[in-house]
Parts: C-alpha cells; structure tokens; sequence
C-alpha cells in the first residue's frame, strides 16, 4: 500500500469513526460525512488518473456532484431541525413525536 492511499483510507476511516462516536450535534454528522466524501473523491480522482481510462475520468465529477447535494441536502435539514427543535442535538430529535 502506497502513503498516498494509507493517507486517503485512513482519513476516510477517521471520518467514519467521527461518525459513529461523536454523534452528539447533527453539524458534526455532517462535517464528518463531508470528510468521508472529499477522501473519497481524492482517492477516486487518483484512481483514474492511475488508469488513464476515459471511462473514468467522469467519476469524480458526478461524486462531487452527489457531495455537493448531500451537503446543501444536510443543510436544509439542519435549519429545519435548528428552527423547529431550537437545537441540533441529535438526542432531542424523536422521529415518533413529529
């Protein structure tokens, strides 16, 4: 295994734990989902470099396409939550009371 793809995996990997312990604020769900997503881009992004296949060099683009609208997706549900709840701690939100 290369450092480059170490570093990439290992940030996505960090991302993923971010996610799974500190769930207390749904803004830092969200900064660890858009960590994830930019290792992932960069490792796909060198990915295709790699191969030098046209096939692939659009791949990027359409994930950073589906980053973008997760994000402004995650954002609009924030301020939802921030106006409806007053807060965006995760341990307020109860789906069965809405």
């Amino acid at each position: 295994m290369t450092p480059a793809h170490f570093a990439f995996s290992s940030a996505f990997l960090l991302g993923l734990a971010g996610l799974a312990f500190h769930r207390s604020h749904l803004l830092s769900a969200l900064l660890c989902m858009e960590g994830m997503m930019l290792s992932l881009y960069v490792a796909l992004s060198l990915w295709a470099l790699q191969l030098d296949s046209a096939a692939f060099s659009a791949s990027p683009l359409l994930l950073l396409a589906f980053s973008a609208c997760e994000a402004s997706i995650g954002l609009a549900l924030l301020v939802a939550v921030a106006r409806t709840h007053g807060t965006d701690r995760l341990q307020n939100l109860n789906v069965l009371q809405c």
